[in-house]
């Protein structure tokens, strides 16, 4: 059964909208490079430093950029490269293990209705919960975040500070995806419909189940899922190619995949995949099972994949339709060249930056923009050298 689909809106829409509009002017202090790669030498400009642990970033109208870092606090990075000060109202995050401030995305009409959406690790009696919330952006001469309100905690059992996912993606229709990881130690929840923990769920922009999701109406079952059986979601995007959207989540020793999600599918954490515990010991039953989804790429060892991008500009013309990941513990910017759904290829890049990629963003320039996840955490942008 091929995936639905879903149609691209949301950061990319955002992004597209803002082609004619300048970006930040990059800075050439701790200009790196050049890079070699598929596409010419690469140079690598730092937009933006000074930040601890900077997770997402999303594109503003008049060339500035939103900014999460994991403590807690979300700023904006204006067209010179200066920070703001930290957002006023974003609310009290359980920065602790891979928990605090996560994933951001302005919403598709965000130039009409300041509106954006944000995911983070929530305290909760023992430990910690995914929540969404979503806000108007005013920066009205004091950067804040109005009308905060959250709109979906996840349910089940507490995370001691591992595994929460936290990607977000719109689709045409306005709903959201966001990915829920599986909380580490409670990985046989995966398979469980009755909570959250290791889906993907499909929520309004209010928070609530869309009636279409796979699950209304089911006994047992939480309305809002729209894809079960994950482990540690940190990649989630729509392909502009086909309008269907695609995850990429962490494995344990191994096992790290790209899958391309259908409506009320299993992907099989932990009952199938492809690596072995941090022990060494077996994990999975086997590498496939009937009724469970393949990925259409893993990485044995792990490179730990965290954010993605589908490219379509034009600074690199030989990369068009290419699939990008960043990578923690491969320190490198991965491309996976594709053919319709199938992987063709892989080029590793950067691996001289000595960084942990945290996210990969397409500009409004048609550069690839990254954050780097360290307590001197980075902006950066992706050029071939000279542009």
């Amino acid at each position: 059964m091929k995936a639905p689909v879903l149609w691209v809106t949301g950061t990319l829409a955002v992004a597209t909208a803002l082609m004619a509009s300048s970006l930040i002017a990059t800075t050439t202090r701790g200009a790196n490079g050049p890079f070699p790669s598929s596409a010419g030498p690469l140079e690598v400009q730092t937009v933006a430093g000074g930040l601890v642990h900077p997770w997402a970033l999303a594109f503003l109208p008049g060339g500035r950029l939103l900014v999460t870092e994991r403590p807690g606090r979300m700023r904006i990075v204006s067209r010179g490269g200066e920070l703001s000060p930290p957002l006023k109202n974003v609310p009290a995050v359980w920065a602790s293990g891979q928990g605090g401030l996560l994933d951001v995305a302005t919403d598709a009409a965000f130039a009409q209705n300041r509106t954006i959406y944000f995911c983070y690790a929530e305290r909760a009696g023992g430990g910690g919960r995914t929540a969404v919330a979503r806000a108007r952006l005013s920066d009205d001469g004091a950067p804040r975040l109005d009308a905060v309100r959250v709109i979906f905690r996840q349910q089940g059992p507490l995370s001691g500070g591992n595994h929460y996912g936290c990607r977000i993606a719109q689709g045409r229709d306005g709903n959201l995806f966001v990915t829920l990881g599986e909380h580490f130690s409670h990985r046989d929840e995966a398979q469980n419909l009755g909570n959250h923990l290791g889906k993907i769920v499909r929520i309004t922009p209010d928070g609530a189940p869309p009636p279409d999701n796979p699950f209304i109406g089911r006994d047992g079952a939480k309305p809002e899922i729209w894809s079960y059986g994950h482990r540690n979601e940190q990649g989630l995007a729509i392909n502009p190619a086909t309008g269907v959207l695609w995850e990429i989540e962490h494995g344990p020793r191994g096992g790290d995949e790209v899958n391309i999600i259908g409506k009320g599918r299993n992907y099989g954490w932990p009952v199938i995949g492809y690596g072995i515990d941090y022990s060494g010991a077996k994990i999975h039953h086997s590498t496939s099972k009937p009724g469970m989804e393949q990925p259409i790429k893993s990485w044995v060892p792990s490179i730990a994949p965290s954010g993605m991008a589908f490219y379509t500009g034009r600074l690199f013309p030989k990369w068009d339709g290419s699939l990008f990941t960043g990578a923690l513990a491969g320190m490198m910017l991965v491309r996976l060249s594709l053919h319709g759904d199938a992987v063709t290829g892989e080029e590793r890049l950067l691996q001289n930056l000595n960084e942990r990629i945290r996210d990969v963003r397409q500009g409004p320039d048609g550069a690839l923009w990254l954050v780097t996840d360290s307590s001197a955490g980075r902006v950066l942008r992706v050029a071939p050298a000279g542009k």
